[in-house]
C-alpha cells in the first residue's frame, strides 16, 4: 500500500524558515519522481519543487533561491527546506509521487498524493 506522509508544517512569521519531510512508504522510492505542491485557500494547486530518481532538481520560479529539495532515499523521506518564507505563501503542502512524468509541476502528472502539512505564514 503507497503511502506519503508529510510532517513539518506550522506556523512561522514572514522571513522564517521551516523544513517539510515526506515519509513514503509501499514502492522503490529511489525510482519515482517526487515534487512538492501546496495549494493556498480559493486556488489552484501549484508545484514548488521536484526531483526526478536521477536526481535532477526544478524548481518553481518563486521558489527559486530560498527553497530547496532532497531526498534521503536510505530512509524513503522527501525533504523542503523554505527559507525567507513570505505571507502569501502560507498554503496547505503536499508532496506527491509518480514513476513518470513529462510536466513536474503539473499535479496530474502524479499518482499519488500526501494529506498534506499546513504552513501558516504571519506578516
Amino acid at each position: 500500500q503507497v503511502q506519503l506522509v508529510e510532517s513539518g508544517g506550522g506556523s512561522v512569521q514572514a522571513g522564517g524558515s521551516l523544513r517539510l519531510s515526506c515519509a513514503v512508504s509501499g514502492f522503490t522510492y529511489a525510482t519515482y519522481c517526487m515534487a512538492w505542491f501546496r495549494q493556498a485557500l480559493g486556488k489552484e494547486r501549484e508545484g514548488v519543487a521536484g526531483i526526478d530518481s536521477d536526481g535532477s532538481i526544478s524548481h518553481a520560479d518563486s521558489a527559486k533561491g530560498r527553497f530547496t529539495i532532497t531526498k534521503d532515499n536510505a530512509k524513503n523521506t522527501l525533504y523542503l527546506q523554505m527559507n525567507s518564507l513570505k505571507f502569501d505563501e502560507t498554503a496547505v503542502y503536499y508532496c506527491a509521487a509518480s514513476r513518470r512524468v513529462t510536466f513536474w509541476h503539473r499535479p496530474d502528472n502524479y499518482n499519488y498524493w500526501g494529506q498534506g502539512t499546513q504552513v501558516t505564514v504571519s506578516a
